[in-house]
């Protein structure tokens, strides 16, 4: 659970930087973007194998 919390987090702090880049163009914002993006996929990724992980000790 403390990893979605990361996941609502992360999506929170980069909102002004999607902000930035599709309504002002700001380049810089768009490498911060992309940066946050992939720490959400690896966050993501950690969430699917404890899942798994979970789901696969409950048997």
């Amino acid at each position: 659970m403390e990893k979605f919390t990361k996941v609502k987090e992360l999506l929170a702090s980069v909102e002004a930087d999607v902000e930035k880049f599709y309504n002002a163009g700001n380049s810089a914002a768009g490498t911060r973007v992309r940066k946050a993006m992939q720490d959400l996929k690896n966050l993501a990724q950690e969430i699917r194998a404890e899942v798994t992980e979970k789901k696969k000790s409950a048997k």
